[in-house]
C-alpha cells in the first residue's frame, strides 16, 4: 500500500490503511526528509486529535523522530491543529505534526504536516516525503522507547492548549466580549476545540466531551450535521452560534434566529470588521469559487483581491509571502493577518464574537447591512458522483463549450480551477475532485430562483 498525501495530509482507515506500522513509515520518512532543515537542532512538535487512539498514535510517531535524533515536544493532551501551527512558528521550530483526520468520519485518523511558518506543508517538501516512503521497508526505526526519550529529554511535554488560551487572551479584546451581555453558544462537535474558550469568554457549550464516535456524525460543520445548535437557538436566546470541525480549523456560524450563515457571508461581515472597526490594511485572497460580493468590498475599500485554486495552501502560500489582511475559502476556513497563515475556527469564532461585541448589531442586521450596499448574493454548491474519473474530465470539457445555461448568455470563462462561465449576474463553476469521481458544482446570481435554474439546466445539459 502506499501512503499518499491528499489535499490536507494523509488520512486513512483506522486498522485497515492507518496502522502502528504505517504511522512509523510515515514519520520515519518525514524525519528523513527533513535532516538537512535549518532548524532541525530546535525540534519539532506533536499533537493530536480526540480521534480514537490519537494520544497513542502521537506517542508512537515521537518515538520514531526521537530515535532518529529529533527533539520532540509533545502536547500534553489534544489540542487543534491552529494550535500545532502556532507553536511550530512561535517556537522557531523545523515543523508540527498534527494526528488528526480534521472532519472526516471516525473510522479515519491521519498526518497533517505544518510547516515553520505556521502555515500547511507544501506539496515540494511532501513530494520529497513521499519519495522516502519508498525505501521504508529498509528503514530502521531503533530500539529507544518512549519512557526512555522523557526521561533523557529527547522528548518533552510541552502544555499546548495552555498556549493556545493565553495567545487568545493576548489577541482577543475578551474583556469587550463578556462586558456586552452577547450569549453564545458554541458545538465542539466532540472534536478537539473543547476546552480551548473556558475561563476565557463566557458561553453556553454543546458535545463539549471526549466522543471518538462523535455520536454517529462525521465532525463537519455542514448545515446537514448542525440542527443541534440550530435548535438550542430557536429555543434559547443566544446572539451567536459557533461551530468548530474534528480539529477545530474550520468554523460555521449560526445568527441569532438559529439560521445558518454562509462562509460567503462570515468572509464578507468579518473582512469589513477588520477593515472599518480594526483599522487594519492588506490584501484579501479568495477561492475560486467564493462570492462577488468580496469582490465589490474590496473596490470600496481600495484593497488588492487575489483569486488563487481551491484549497487553503494556496492562500497560506500567498499570505506568507504579501501583505495579507485576510484569506478565505468556501468550505469555512479563514487566515487573519494577525494570528496566523492557516486556518482557525476558535479563533475566528471568537472574532465574530468580538465583532458583534463592537458593533452592538444583531448578526442578521449585519448581513442586511452588507446585502443593502452590496446587493443580495445567491449562493449554492452541489456535488455530483459521477461513474468514473474519465466522466469528470469529459464534462469540464463540455462545460467550456456551453454558450448559456438557463437562458443566461456566457459572457466570459475562466479556468484557473475547472471551468467558470461568466453570465451578466452571476458565473457557474464546475471543478473536478481531485480523489474521487467527484464533480463540484457551483453557482451564484443576484437572483435566488436564477441559482437554482442553472443548477437544474446543468444537470439536465450533463444528463445527471
Amino acid at each position: 500500500m502506499a501512503i499518499k498525501f491528499g489535499t490536507d495530509g494523509w488520512r486513512a482507515v483506522i486498522a485497515d490503511e492507518y496502522t502502528f506500522d504505517n504511522l512509523r513509515k510515515i514519520s520515519k520518512a518525514t524525519a528523513i526528509a527533513f535532516e538537512g532543515h535549518p532548524k532541525i537542532k530546535n525540534g519539532i512538535v506533536i499533537g493530536y486529535d480526540t480521534r480514537f487512539l490519537s494520544k497513542e498514535f502521537s506517542e508512537c510517531a515521537a518515538e520514531v523522530f526521537a530515535n532518529h535524533g529529533v527533539k520532540v515536544f509533545l502536547t500534553d493532551s489534544f489540542v487543534t491543529t491552529p494550535t500545532v501551527s502556532l507553536l511550530s512558528r512561535d517556537k522557531n521550530l523545523a515543523y508540527g505534526v498534527m494526528i488528526t483526520s480534521s472532519h472526516n468520519p471516525a473510522k479515519y485518523n491521519g498526518f497533517k504536516l505544518k510547516d515553520e511558518f505556521g502555515g500547511s506543508m507544501g506539496p515540494i517538501h511532501l513530494n520529497v516525503i513521499e519519495e522516502r516512503l519508498k525505501d521504508s521497508d529498509s528503514f530502521d526505526y531503533g530500539s529507544g522507547t518512549l519512557v526512555e526519550f522523557i526521561n533523557s529529554g529527547k522528548i518533552e511535554y510541552i502544555k499546548g492548549k495552555e498556549y493556545y488560551r493565553k495567545t487568545l487572551e493576548e489577541k482577543i479584546e475578551t474583556t469587550k466580549i463578556n462586558s456586552s451581555g452577547i450569549k453564545i453558544i458554541y458545538d465542539a462537535m466532540y472534536g478537539s476545540g473543547q476546552g480551548m474558550m473556558e475561563g476565557i469568554i463566557n458561553f453556553t457549550a454543546l458535545r463539549s466531551e471526549v466522543n471518538p464516535s462523535f455520536g454517529g456524525s462525521s465532525p463537519e460543520p455542514v448545515r446537514k450535521n448542525l440542527d443541534l445548535i440550530s435548535s438550542e437557538i430557536k429555543n434559547g436566546s443566544y446572539d451567536i452560534g459557533i461551530v468548530t470541525d474534528g480539529d477545530a480549523d474550520r468554523i460555521a456560524i449560526f445568527d441569532e434566529n438559529g439560521e445558518f450563515v454562509d462562509a460567503q457571508k462570515t468572509f464578507a461581515l468579518l473582512l469589513t470588521y477588520m477593515v472599518e472597526n480594526k483599522k487594519m490594511t492588506g490584501g484579501v485572497v479568495r477561492g475560486f469559487s467564493s462570492s462577488d460580493v468580496i469582490k465589490e468590498i474590496c473596490d470600496e475599500y481600495g484593497l488588492k483581491l487575489y483569486t488563487v485554486p481551491i484549497g487553503f495552501k494556496y492562500i497560506s502560500e500567498l499570505m506568507i509571502k504579501e501583505d495579507i489582511l485576510i484569506g478565505a475559502e468556501e468550505s469555512g476556513g479563514i487566515g487573519l493577518k494577525h494570528h496566523l497563515p492557516e486556518r482557525d475556527g476558535i479563533f475566528n469564532g471568537m472574532m465574530f464574537s468580538e465583532m458583534l461585541a463592537v458593533k452592538k448589531k444583531k448578526m442578521s442586521e449585519l448581513i442586511s447591512e452588507i446585502e443593502k450596499k452590496y446587493g443580495k448574493y445567491y449562493y449554492k454548491r452541489i456535488d455530483q458522483h459521477l461513474s468514473s474519473n474519465e466522466l469528470k474530465s469529459e464534462l469540464i470539457e463540455l462545460t467550456k463549450g456551453l454558450k448559456e445555461v438557463a437562458g443566461l448568455k456566457v459572457i466570459g470563462q475562466d479556468t484557473l480551477d475547472g471551468c467558470k462561465l461568466l453570465f451578466e449576474n452571476g458565473w457557474l463553476l464546475v471543478r473536478a475532485s481531485g480523489t474521487e469521481p467527484l464533480l463540484r458544482i457551483y453557482t451564484e446570481t443576484t437572483g435566488e430562483n436564477k441559482t437554482e435554474e442553472i443548477l437544474s439546466d446543468i444537470k439536465k445539459k450533463f444528463k445527471l
